[in-house]
């Protein structure tokens, strides 16, 4: 928890602005998720704040309660926050290669690539994937792999827009005759590695938009994993249905309906969870604004100045691919 002492520029990162003080049932001395060591009680402010953390539903009620983007968001959001990955398409000779490429993404999330001698060494067969990861944090790897044709455009317009977005992704010219686009027919979308994966349709993810958090998701869970452990650990205990005390807690992610946390118990096992923000948030203020908020009442509910008014998170999702 942090303290006005603990504010000073040189050792706090995070700009006051975007943790506003509340007047709640901590002291006025103590901002943002800071809870005292004693305080009298007072009626809380979060008395009816709602926390839809439950996410075991009825079939019939699934729409009701989503409460993580859907893996055609996902897959655009990992095409947006990448710019490296794994072209595999057939060789002349009939064997499959891969080879590393850089690229970016067009409005529509399709793939544009810059390709010079390693084109040669693919057949007029132009099927093809594209294989991207995006590792969140050490803890896990998300990934897409876009399976599409591998094509030239020849329309000059359409080379100078190309053009315009390779340049504004990597800040270098580029041969307008070396870039190609990977066409998108499906796509398979993996949460981790040694997971299932789910399909998207071609529609899907041309429709479907990056999340509004991405360019900040990463230091966002860096801010909490670092400065907010009591957080993060109260969290646990007052959000997630938990049989055992967790020896260790972390953020993996944060997106526009909430985060996403990796549990460790005393055994070792290790055990991933969602827990969804009150509502939607449109930016990392909003974000950092319902944390506040949420850290909040788990604080007033440790303390048994309020009672818990929602249902906990009971699905634990145990992680066998360990990473690091």
């Amino acid at each position: 928890m942090i303290h006005h002492s603990q504010m000073l520029p040189q050792t706090q990162s995070l700009p006051t602005q975007f943790w506003p003080s509340l007047p709640l049932s901590k002291p006025t001395t103590i901002v943002y998720f800071s809870p005292p060591k004693s305080t009298p009680f007072r009626k809380s402010l979060f008395q009816t704040l709602k926390c839809s953390v439950s996410v075991a539903a009825e079939p019939g009620h699934l729409e009701m309660v989503r409460n993580k983007p859907f893996p055609a968001e996902v897959s655009r959001t990992i095409m947006e926050l990448s710019s490296v990955a794994s072209l595999s398409a057939l060789t002349k000779d009939g064997w499959p290669l891969g080879v590393g490429v850089r690229f970016a993404v067009d409005p529509q999330g399709i793939p544009i690539l810059c390709l010079n001698a390693s084109r040669s060494h693919f057949s007029i067969d132009r099927r093809s994937s594209l294989h991207v990861q995006l590792e969140q944090c050490g803890l896990r790897t998300p990934q897409c792999t876009i399976e599409g044709s591998l094509d030239k455009p020849e329309d000059r317009m359409a080379l100078k827009k190309l053009h315009s977005i390779w340049e504004k992704k990597f800040g270098e010219e580029v041969d307008e005759n070396l870039l190609h686009l990977v066409s998108v027919e499906r796509v398979l979308q993996m949460e981790d590695f040694q997971e299932v994966g789910t399909w998207v349709t071609s529609s899907e993810y041309k429709a479907a938009n990056p999340d509004p958090l991405r360019d900040s998701a990463e230091k966002f869970v860096d801010e909490i994993n670092t400065n907010h452990m009591e957080d993060v650990h109260r969290f646990c205990n007052i959000y997630v249905d938990l049989d055992f005390q967790p020896s260790e807690a972390k953020l993996i992610w944060v997106d526009r309906l909430g985060f996403d946390m990796r549990i460790y118990s005393p055994q070792k096992d290790v055990f991933e969870v969602r827990i969804p923000f009150p509502r939607e948030v449109a930016d990392e203020k909003g974000a950092k604004s319902s944390f506040n908020s949420m850290s909040q009442l788990a604080w007033e509910v440790e303390k048994n100045y309020n009672a818990p008014d929602f249902k906990k998170v009971k699905q634990l999702k145990q992680i066998t691919y360990r990473g690091q």
